[in-house]
């Protein structure tokens, strides 16, 4: 990707609407196309303006883009591969084409369309809520189509290829026919090489002549704190290979976190509960809380605490471009079904106290009282 974010690659505002982006996408992408546009480096600038509007044009790419920045989403699509072999276990892949973005607008008929892109791919990863506020690092494995290495990826036997004969290069055939109001013209894709434009000389035994064969790959997956149900991590290059030096398409990483027992997420917030008694809740205690790391931290409960109250412990949530969120502990004062002669004694204490402030003034722990009195008659 060159330099700068997206929304210069397109020449957006940030707060560009849908509709200006695709208008800003569909002039650069007709200026540079490598089949229109000459120029040095007009393939790589098609790539990036491809690239750009892939994220831009959707919601929630979008949406992450702007939250984690340009280098944060850039840098969370690294990846690398490691040999066959194995399974990782837990994941469930759902591949499938994402087509291409430049045939939503222009279509597939107009002109030499030489080698074909691979297509992309989409592999769906559950993450436990633990792994998505601190990062972490996953291997998946991955079926796709590279290069055959018989051939090199021409689907020759002997590497070479030439033009096909039957469209002369040009990947389409004209058809041409008669009718009342003149001549119609129509253009359709090649049957022989497939709107390739060329054929392999002698047919590749191994992959058949399609220049690809599949493969089962390892991939080691970087994902980013922070990362949230709908994040996709994209990895260049780890898609469907093209046609003979075509682009290879990419992988994209859709996760899905994974339910808490004990936690829930709001955003870069954590939040939790723990139970205290009538008494903690009226003087004032302290609790031992877990984080979602496994440690022991010390919360300190206020004296005269309010049930459903949530106290903050700093910096214990989710760790997204170095500023963690925060932990919320929300208390739940709970009455006991069962108590002793010497606690309903105390209690009954209380209340007699809390009914001489008059009847004006509700006491702490009436409520508490009448519960247990009525459990008892």
């Amino acid at each position: 990707m060159s330099a700068g974010s997206y929304y210069d690659v397109l020449g957006v505002a940030r707060d560009a609407g849908e509709q200006e982006i695709k208008k800003a996408y569909r002039n650069l992408a007709r200026k540079y196309h490598p089949d229109v546009c000459k120029e040095p480096g007009a393939e790589e600038k098609f790539k990036d303006i491809n690239e750009a509007y892939s994220v831009l044009s959707d919601p929630q790419k979008r949406a992450q883009y702007d939250n984690i920045g340009h280098d944060a989403f850039k840098n969370a699509s690294k990846g690398s591969y490691t040999g066959g072999g194995g399974y990782g276990g837990g994941f469930q892949a759902d591949f499938s084409g994402f087509g291409d973005i430049f045939d939503t607008f222009f279509g597939g008929g107009g002109g030499p369309k030489g080698p074909r892109p691979g297509a992309d791919l989409l592999y769906r990863l559950s993450i436990s809520l633990k792994d998505a506020a601190f990062g972490t690092e996953r291997e998946i494995e991955v079926m796709h189509s590279e290069s055959c290495p018989e051939c090199d990826g021409t689907g020759s036997k002997n590497k070479k290829i030439r033009v096909c004969p039957k469209c002369g290069g040009s990947g389409q055939i004209r058809q041409v026919n008669q009718s009342l109001f003149g001549q119609f013209v129509r253009m359709t894709t090649c049957p022989d090489c497939g709107g390739r434009g060329k054929i392999p000389e002698e047919i590749c035994r191994r992959c058949g002549g399609s220049g690809h064969a599949r493969v089962k790959r390892k991939v080691d997956v970087h994902i980013p704190p922070g990362a949230d149900t709908g994040t996709r991590l994209r990895m260049e290059g780890y898609g469907e290979a093209g046609d003979y030096g075509a682009q290879v398409g990419d992988l994209y990483i859709e996760l899905l976190v994974e339910n808490h027992p004990r936690f829930t997420r709001s955003g870069d917030n954590l939040e939790t509960e723990i139970q205290i008694s009538p008494a903690q809740a009226a003087v004032g205690s302290s609790s031992e809380v877990k984080t979602i790391d496994d440690r022991t931290v010390e919360l300190t409960i206020p004296a005269g605490i309010q049930h459903g109250t949530a106290l903050r412990i700093p910096g214990e949530g989710v760790r997204r471009r170095g500023h963690p969120g925060n932990l919320l502990v929300r208390v739940r004062i709970v009455v006991p079904k069962n108590i002793s002669d010497e606690e309903k004694e105390l209690y009954q204490k209380l209340l007699a106290i809390e009914k001489k402030k008059g009847p004006e003034k509700k006491g702490f722990f009436k409520d508490f009282v009448d519960k247990v009195m009525g459990q008892e008659d």
